[in-house]
């Protein structure tokens, strides 16, 4: 049965396509399930951090083409609400490639903030191959990723990437050797790090580097910081964190 897996890791929520028979191809009550649930873990307040993922063998093999093939504008931007939800989402997410990541699921892999793979990872753009223009803001998200050169060459040359090559193009954080299980592990304990800092600092924090990712000058970008800044140095969350290092400072003096 296809469905979108939850399951809780203490503070991530780790989110699952699983359709295996179809390599996790993305169809429009996958991409509306895959939105409700990123939805479910930013109004969750424990949770911290998000970890998406596809059962194997694939990460997610893209759209379903012939859901893509009847698709008019209005199907094609329900298709891409799953990815789109985790490029929005306001808490730090990563994804767990651990299989072919083609065209929409390239997209849902580039939605995250960090990617980890595993050796059986292919980063694999194909529009082109099947006569489709890219969509779903694959060219902006790669061009972003791994630069102009780079994306072009996955795009419009048809370059698949291996895990070992994606991590060397800045596509991929880590590689992570192992099966898929050491994968999720290894994902859900960096996500985890997450788990100690105040979740509205988080999602503060999150919105800033999105907006300082578009400016050109320093100056702006210390002011753009300054406000939500001066926000946490008057939140109880700082204040009891001050009072526990000046605590111990005194008590080791």
């Amino acid at each position: 049965m296809a469905e979108i897996k939850v399951e809780r890791r203490n503070s991530v929520a780790l989110v699952t396509v699983h359709d295996p028979d179809k390599r996790n191809a993305l169809t429009l009550d996958l991409s509306a399930d895959l939105a409700d649930a990123v939805a479910d873990a930013e109004h969750d307040e424990s949770v911290h951090a998000l970890v998406v993922t596809g059962t194997p063998p694939a990460f997610c093999a893209g759209a379903n083409l012939t859901a893509l093939g009847e698709a008019k504008e209005a199907g094609l931007r329900a298709i891409y609400e799953g990815f789109l939800a985790v490029a929005r989402c306001k808490l730090p997410t990563v994804a767990a490639v651990g299989g072919q990541a083609v065209g929409a699921g390239l997209n849902l892999a580039l939605a995250a903030d960090v990617r980890f793979a595993n050796p059986k990872a292919r980063f694999d753009a194909r529009f082109l191959k099947l006569g489709i223009h890219p969509g779903g803001g694959m060219t902006w998200m790669l061009q972003r990723a791994v630069g102009p050169q780079q994306a072009a060459a996955m795009t419009l040359f048809g370059e698949v990437l291996s895990a070992t090559a994606a991590e060397q193009a800045g596509l991929v954080h880590r590689v992570v050797d192992g099966d898929h299980d050491a994968l999720v592990e290894a994902a859900v304990e960096f996500a985890s790090a997450t788990a100690d800092v105040p979740r509205e600092l988080l999602i503060t924090t999150k919105r800033t580097m999105r907006a300082t990712r578009s400016i050109a000058a320093h100056a702006e970008a210390v002011s753009t910081e300054v406000v939500p800044q001066l926000a946490s140095l008057e939140s109880p969350e700082f204040a009891a964190r001050l009072a526990a290092i000046q605590a111990r400072i005194s008590g080791s003096a």
